[in-house]
């Protein structure tokens, strides 16, 4: 008689091999049959949706539904009818018009459409007609009822460009040939406060480092009240541009007493791309000839000259160049001429000759003389000297251009008319220390200038 077995006995009874093969094909069936169920949900899901949209056209529907079932406005979009607005009339309020007519509205005239456009529809499907003719099915053509003559040029509202064209002045466009620039300014005097407003507006017509070139020029401007020419004040650099706005302001301190005997000179420089500064011309204005009310504002232009027109030293004037070689490590100076050397009182004739000395913090290094020049008034010299002078004494160092009478004879005694210092800011201001920052900034170069003589 055979013992009957448990199930449970059974399967631990079989070796662990085939236990493992057992578990692993129960996990693959139910994966396969969890995938089969999920497979026939989603094959019915998709049957009901495909049974809900079966009566949709190829264009989308849309339905709207309220609270409580309520119909809303339908809008059914088919490929053939045009589009129609269908409106529950449950949900409209009636309503009143008005009495009173509403406000008339401005109508403006309709586009022109040419011949070639009649019949045609627009990008958005909408038919275009055009302004005449009297089909019944075209539109009818509304127009201002401003309209002026046949073909108006403009209809109400439209801008008429002329009215706005800005007049332009001659000064603006009229220059004259060899012609250095242009500057506007303005003046302002305030008595009671004893101020001087001064008011740099624009610059037209600057040369340019490039022939041809509107923009190879980088200017600013130094504005100087004479005779004091170490305090000035500078606006602001304008970068390639030869017609620069500034529209800056300054002020000067000065009473009015004070200012009659003043000149305003606005000096325009350029800055080259080694960062030089190169003179481009100046403006002079003397107050002498300051007409004005006060706080009136009083606007002006002026052409630029090559040359600070002042009036001339008694004494009279010399002119001589600088050159500087720093590799060389050498000054040059040529005496040119002078002009209006006046005879000094005692003395028979004007014989003259020009003295140069090179001092370095006030110890002279070196001195030299021209040659006698007889009788004239306007001596022309044209000698040249040179000086040993190393860079690092440039700072320190500076030069004196004496113009000396002679008495004719054997004793040869001199007489100093008048001279002039040229140097760093140490020694020298305005012309003077402008030739010799020049000569600096310019090295090689020869720079050359006219100076009045002073005591």
């Amino acid at each position: 008689m055979v013992d009957e077995v448990s199930p449970t006995e059974w399967w631990q009874s079989r070796p662990p091999l085939d236990r493992k093969k057992a578990s692993t094909v129960t996990i693959v069936a139910c994966s396969i049959t969890g995938v089969v169920l999920l497979l026939i949900l989603v094959y019915l899901v998709y049957r009901v949706y495909k049974k809900r949209c079966a009566h949709q056209t190829p264009y989308e529907k849309i339905y709207g539904r309220g609270a409580g079932g309520k119909e809303h406005t339908t809008v059914d979009m088919d490929r053939k009818n045009v589009p129609q607005l269908t409106v529950n009339s449950r949900n409209v309020q009636a309503f009143v018009l008005p009495s009173t007519p509403p406000k008339k509205t401005r109508q403006f005239d309709r586009p022109v459409v040419s011949p070639r456009m009649e019949g045609t529809s627009g990008a958005l499907g909408v038919p275009i007609y055009p302004d005449s003719g009297s089909d019944s099915s075209s539109p009818p053509s509304r127009r201002s009822s401003t309209e002026g003559p046949q073909n108006s040029m403009f209809s109400l509202g439209a801008i008429d460009p002329d009215l706005y064209k800005a007049t332009q002045d001659d000064s603006e466009t009229n220059f004259p040939e060899d012609h250095l620039g242009r500057v506007w300014f303005a003046l302002e005097y305030q008595r009671e406060a004893e101020r001087l407003l001064v008011s740099l507006i624009k610059i037209k017509n600057l040369p340019s480092r490039t022939p041809g070139s509107s923009n190879a020029c980088d200017p600013f401007v130094k504005i100087f009240l004479l005779p004091d020419e170490r305090r000035f004040v500078q606006s602001k650099f304008k970068r390639k541009t030869t017609n620069p706005k500034f529209d800056e302001s300054f002020v000067f301190q000065v009473s009015y007493k004070a200012l009659q005997t003043r000149t305003l000179r606005l000096t325009v420089y350029d800055v080259d791309r080694h960062k030089k500064h190169r003179t481009l011309g100046n403006v002079l204005y003397p107050f002498k000839d300051f007409d004005y009310d006060d706080g009136q504002k009083i606007v002006m232009w002026k052409d630029l000259e090559e040359k600070s027109i002042m009036e001339t030293s008694d004494l009279g004037e010399v002119q001589f160049s600088l050159t500087y070689n720093n590799h060389l490590e050498r000054l040059t100076v040529v005496v040119l001429r002078a002009r209006g050397i006046k005879k000094l009182t005692g003395m028979p004739a004007v014989d003259t000759c020009a003295r140069v000395t090179l001092m370095n913090s006030n110890h002279v290094l070196k001195t030299k003389k021209t040659n006698v020049v007889t009788n004239s008034s306007d001596p022309l010299y044209n000698e040249s000297f040179n000086f040993k002078l190393s860079p690092t004494q440039l700072d320190t160092s500076s030069l004196s251009v004496a113009i000396l009478q002679v008495t004719p004879g054997d004793d040869g005694s001199e007489r100093q008319v008048g001279r002039v210092v040229v140097g760093p800011f140490m020694y020298a201001r305005g012309k003077e220390l402008e030739h010799w920052t020049e000569m600096v900034n310019n090295q090689k170069d020869m720079v050359k200038r006219w100076h009045a003589l002073t005591q």
